[in-house]
């Protein structure tokens, strides 16, 4: 073999070196980034296998034009009262809004609602014509939803 020959061995060696200590950052990094995606997956599907809670009543006083909604929360997961989200006959009602108040068992000062507590709403002055019959659908941060339909009651 020449000089040349072993020349041109040694660029190639070189090149190859140069090219998988470039590719192999560039694979390993990615593989983390699925990894991580996957693994952010499984806990937002686990966490809505856990997720469970039933609206126990909705009731609108026509005296007053308050909209009470009660729900229970029945799962293994604590939520946020103030990231939930209120339809009421297909308007969206801002439950952390100004017109809205949360208290959870009772307690107006907590956002946190644990399970077997339950999450009073209490919506006034809204924008929608509630009546009897009228559905409202509660909607927490992980997607979980129930629905109910309003009774009015008059004091």
């Amino acid at each position: 073999m020449g000089v040349s020959v072993s020349a041109s061995t040694a660029i190639i060696v070189a090149g190859l070196f140069f090219a998988f200590t470039t590719f192999y950052p560039v694979a390993a990094n990615g593989l983390d980034r699925v990894s991580d995606a996957q693994h952010g997956i499984n806990e937002r599907a686990l966490e809505r296998q856990n997720t469970d809670f039933a609206v126990t009543n909705a009731t609108f006083d026509a005296d007053t034009e308050t909209l009470t909604v009660n729900a229970t929360n029945e799962g293994s997961v604590g939520l946020v009262a103030d990231d939930a989200t209120l339809v009421v006959g297909n308007e969206y009602v801002d439950v952390g809004g100004p017109n809205a108040s949360t208290t959870v068992d009772g307690d107006g000062d907590t956002a946190l609602w644990l399970g077997d507590e339950t999450l009073s709403v209490t919506v006034t002055d809204t924008a929608t014509d509630i009546g009897d019959g009228t559905r409202v659908v509660l909607v927490v941060e992980s997607g979980v939803r129930d629905a109910a339909t309003v009774t009015e009651v008059s004091a």
